[in-house]
This record gives C-alpha cells, sequence and structure tokens, in this order.
C-alpha cells in the first residue's frame, strides 16, 4: 500500500537531512566568502577611482574623467563609462545607457544572492522535516520494542531535534548575509547614480549670460 511505502521512506530517520543541510551550509559560505570579496574589492575600487574623479569632475574636465574610465580596471567603472561613452550623443541617449548598463551591472551584484535568500528562508522547515522524520521512526521503534518504553521514545525524539537546531544553524548566517550584502548593493547603486548625474550635469548646456540685458540696462532703456 502507499501508506506503508510512505512509511519505509519517513523510517529512513533524520540522517540523510543533516547530510543535505551540511552540503548547503558548505555551499552557503562559499558563495558568501565569495560575495565578500567582492564586495570588498568593490569598495576599494570605488575608494581609488573616486579620488581620481572628483578633482576633474569638480574641474569640468570631461575628457580626462573619459580618459581615467577608458583605461580603469574593474567593476565600479562600468557604469560611468557607459555614461561618458554616451554623452556626445547627448543627455537622453547617455540617461538611456546609464538605465540599461546599471541593470546590468545590478544583476552581476545580486548574482547568487537567490541561493542565500532561499537557504535562509527554507532551511529551518528542512530541519523541521528532519525533525518529523526523527519523530515518526521514534515511535516506529517504540512499536518494536514496548519494553523499552519511554526511553526508547526520547531518545529518537532527542536526536530527531538536532535536525531543527542544524536548520537553524545554515538559516541563520544565510539571511545575516543576504541582508547585509542586500544593503551593500543598494549603496552601490546609489553611489553610480549619484557619479552618472554628476556626469550629466557637467555635459548639460549652461544657459549664457551674454544675451541677457542687465536690470540697469534696461531700466535706462525704459525711462529713454
Amino acid at each position: 500500500m502507499l501508506t506503508e511505502r510512505l512509511l519505509q521512506v519517513t523510517l529512513l530517520g533524520t540522517e540523510w537531512v543533516l547530510y543535505l543541510l551540511m552540503a548547503l551550509s558548505v555551499v552557503s559560505v562559499a558563495l558568501m566568502v565569495e560575495r565578500a570579496i567582492l564586495f570588498w574589492n568593490l569598495g576599494r575600487g570605488w575608494q581609488r577611482l573616486a579620488e581620481r574623479l572628483d578633482p576633474l569632475i569638480h574641474a569640468g574636465d570631461l575628457d580626462g574623467v573619459r580618459e581615467v574610465l577608458r583605461v580603469w580596471r574593474g567593476i565600479e567603472a562600468d557604469v560611468p563609462r557607459a555614461c561618458v561613452e554616451a554623452l556626445p550623443r547627448g543627455i537622453a541617449t547617455a540617461e538611456r545607457e546609464t538605465r540599461a548598463a546599471l541593470m546590468t551591472w545590478q544583476q552581476r551584484l545580486d548574482r547568487r544572492m537567490a541561493f542565500l535568500g532561499t537557504l535562509g528562508n527554507n532551511a529551518p522547515f528542512l530541519g523541521l522535516f528532519g525533525t518529523v522524520l526523527g519523530i515518526i521512526r521514534a515511535f516506529h521503534d517504540l512499536s518494536l520494542d514496548a519494553k523499552g518504553g519511554a526511553n526508547v521514545v526520547m531518545a529518537g525524539i532527542s536526536e530527531a531535534l538536532v535536525a531543527t537546531a542544524a536548520g537553524l544553524f545554515v538559516a541563520i548566517p544565510a539571511v545575516i548575509a543576504f541582508n547585509a550584502f542586500q544593503r551593500q548593493i543598494s549603496r552601490n547603486v546609489t553611489r553610480l547614480e549619484a557619479l552618472t548625474e554628476r556626469l550629466m550635469a557637467q555635459a548639460s548646456p549652461r544657459p549664457s549670460r551674454s544675451g541677457a540685458a542687465s536690470p540697469s540696462e534696461g531700466s535706462q532703456q525704459s525711462i529713454s
């Protein structure tokens, strides 16, 4: 019967769930280290790039900015490079190119983040599933050895609860890392948006005062 087959599966206990959680934990730690190195390098790159670009932007030297970005190695320069290269074709074109480059850049930072978020949300349920399997096995062992009494059940339940603890142990670091990395992504996107806005503001045409009459000249003309 179907019930008996399912019972045979549940009697496998919690061990396979623990092995699965252990494997997921190893993968999540590897992803945390990889993302942490990426954001650390990105932060250092931002600092060096800002030191090079800020004086040029204040001076209005877009050619100098373009040259720095052309030879700069690092993902932090991808979006401003796209913005500067599109500026000769107009501000509207530069805005579209910047948005497209920013979306591509953000997708690169979001890579593998879904795994951490999914693991953080579902690892406790996986651990709870292992606990339920362990409890089922504990009561099944009691039915086979009624003389063992409560000792058999309590030993099985205590082993089953390890799965819940393991699920929380895997989930908590994943949730913390996911939230921290999301803040880093938001911060870096804001930096890029601010930088590209400054670049487009430098390239925007400024109103000329040569054709404007001064108030004194206007008053003299009206009097005459």
